[in-house]
């Protein structure tokens, strides 16, 4: 579909870290409803091996999208079988060997090759979502769609249900700590400056992209009205001045209890302002709020 030219998180994942060195790569996200968890799972146990542990793996549910019809994957697997997927992935990750008896995997017992000891990042943009993440102890990935109050009662019903429900994976849980949050970033010499360009530059691409979203029924894509998602995206992220930029994280942390964000920074479209905004994030904003 055309909202992206990455048909593969994981592969472009594995680029970032052959020119890298230093930082981590994650996914955000590897569709798992077109996707077998297994492997997914021995791709990101190579990512992992072979960046020296710098690959980070962030799953979610996709939508109801042609891809489902395009990969034979069906649209079973999106409405009844996440959680399925998400077991056997997180069993693929932590064990030597896995087998499957399932409504939508069935094998018997094979090695991982190669194994590797990793728990993934669940999307999760639903309170369904959130309750099968809280219920295995995986951290989540929260979309940039929601404020700050929406992230904190996502949290809260995240740890509430971690606390009531039975446990499912991993005993030693994640806490808000191991959560992230996505959100734009785009910084100028005025807040009014970054708005400007972002409103007139981030709905031309923007807005094709959505519209590629076409339904496994061979309907249209996403409704969503482009313009009006710009303008929520710079009212509740940091978009702005440096000292805004500062500012609205510092409050997003005060709120949530979050320490960790993806900053989405190719909000305008443009490689060359995209490089600079990276940069000016990097000498502007960044180091105010590692010295808090």
């Amino acid at each position: 579909m055309t909202y992206g030219v990455c048909p593969s998180a994981t592969t472009l994942a594995g680029v970032a870290l052959g020119r890298t060195t230093k930082i981590a790569v994650g996914t955000a996200v590897a569709t798992l409803s077109t996707r077998h968890p297994v492997a997914l799972a021995e791709e990101a146990a190579v990512l992992h091996h072979a960046s020296g542990g710098r690959f980070l793996l962030g799953v979610g549910r996709g939508g109801p999208w042609r891809d489902l019809e395009v990969f034979g994957t069906g649209l079973a697997r999106f409405e009844r079988g996440f959680a399925e997927g998400l077991d056997l992935l997180c069993a693929a990750l932590s064990q030597d060997e896995v087998g499957a008896d399932g409504e939508f995997f069935r094998f018997g017992r094979v090695p991982m090759m190669p194994p590797a000891r990793l728990r993934p990042l669940v999307a999760c943009t639903s309170e369904s979502t959130v309750r099968l993440a809280a219920a295995r102890r995986l951290p989540m990935l929260l979309g940039m769609h929601i404020d700050d109050e929406e992230k904190a009662a996502m949290i809260a019903h995240y740890e509430r249900s971690a606390k009531a429900g039975p446990l499912s994976g991993d005993e030693t849980g994640h806490g808000v700590n191991g959560h992230v949050a996505a959100v734009l970033a785009h910084v100028a010499d005025s807040t009014a400056a970054a708005v400007r360009e972002v409103r007139t530059e981030m709905p031309r691409w923007l807005e094709p992209g959505l519209a590629g979203y076409v339904r496994v029924d061979g309907q249209g894509g996403s409704r969503t009205d482009a313009n009006g998602y710009v303008e929520r995206l710079c009212a509740i992220h940091p978009v702005g001045s440096p000292e805004h930029c500062v500012e609205v994280i510092q409050a997003t942390a005060a709120a949530t209890g979050l320490r960790h964000l993806i900053l989405m920074v190719e909000g305008t479209g443009c490689p060359a302002r995209t490089r600079e905004n990276i940069a000016r994030l990097g000498a502007e904003v960044l180091p105010r709020l590692q010295a808090c």
